[in-house]
């Protein structure tokens, strides 16, 4: 991977991730740096999703692979926001 390629694969997790949040309704108490890395990991597990049901590779902007991608970032906000809402004081 090219330092391109990695680069923007920050931006979309950061893009991905703060979408992910907007869409979960009521305040997430985790941090942006947890944003980043849900956002990351749901921008590259959308796109091999993509990928395996044959929509990543349209023409024009892949909003299939955008709403897998931001689906999969509320899904971990959500998750990683319930589980520290959770934890003993």
């Amino acid at each position: 991977m090219e330092i391109t390629g990695l680069i923007s694969a920050l931006v979309i997790g950061v893009i991905v991730g703060g979408l992910g949040r907007l869409v979960v309704p009521g305040r997430q108490k985790i941090s942006m740096v947890m944003t980043l890395v849900v956002g990351i990991a749901a921008a590259l597990v959308g796109t091999f999703a993509a990928s395996v049901l044959g929509v990543s590779d349209t023409s024009g902007i892949d909003w299939i692979e955008l709403a897998l991608q931001v689906g999969l970032a509320a899904v971990g906000v959500t998750t990683l926001a319930r589980r520290r809402s959770h934890q003993p004081r």
